[in-house]
């Protein structure tokens, strides 16, 4: 909650959907003048900027109630299944959507240790938890928008995961000789 307290919620909040409607905006550029005619990009794009900005418009403004935790857990979930979605009609995958798939996965985690925090152990005061949440949601969020303009694999996730893969079937050929 460090940095809610610094920016403010709005602020930070709304940054991130720049962030992701300039993104998309580059993606719509970029396949406009066939530099790049990537259609996973482009639709992935596309799902995380509507995501994000009917979300932020929608538990900010336009609800009733505020939101919890579980709230945006869910609604992560639900944009994980817009980009299955995606998929399951492309049926190919760009290293900035394993980031998307990796890092809304992580904010579910994020919010659901925070809804348990807050409403089920009903904890008011702030530890650990509350400022690795603060920082990790926003620089997930960050990273994502990066992810979604370079379209590479930044953080070298992908080639861990390639190593690792390397690594077992490596072993697994071991034990079938």
């Amino acid at each position: 909650m460090l940095l809610t307290e610094l920016f403010g919620v709005f602020s930070l909040s709304a940054l991130v959907v720049w962030g992701f409607l300039m993104a998309f905006f580059f993606n719509i550029f970029i396949f406009s003048l066939d530099i790049k005619r990537n259609t996973t990009l482009l639709l992935s794009s596309f799902v995380m900027a509507f995501s994000y900005l009917i979300g932020d418009h929608f538990f900010t403004w336009l609800s009733p109630t505020p939101a919890t935790y579980l709230d945006w857990a869910i609604y992560d979930l639900v944009t994980l299944g817009f980009l299955g979605v995606v998929f399951f009609f492309i049926n190919k995958t760009t290293p900035s959507f394993i980031y998307l798939i990796l890092g809304l996965s992580f904010n579910i985690i994020f919010f659901i240790f925070m809804y348990i925090d807050l409403y089920i152990y009903r904890n008011t005061s702030p530890w650990l938890l509350w400022d690795i949440y603060s920082f990790g949601v926003n620089i997930v969020d960050f990273t994502m928008i990066v992810a979604l303009i370079v379209d590479r694999d930044i953080l070298g996730l992908i080639k861990l995961k390639n190593g690792i893969k390397a690594l077992f079937k490596g072993q697994q050929q071991k034990h079938l000789v």
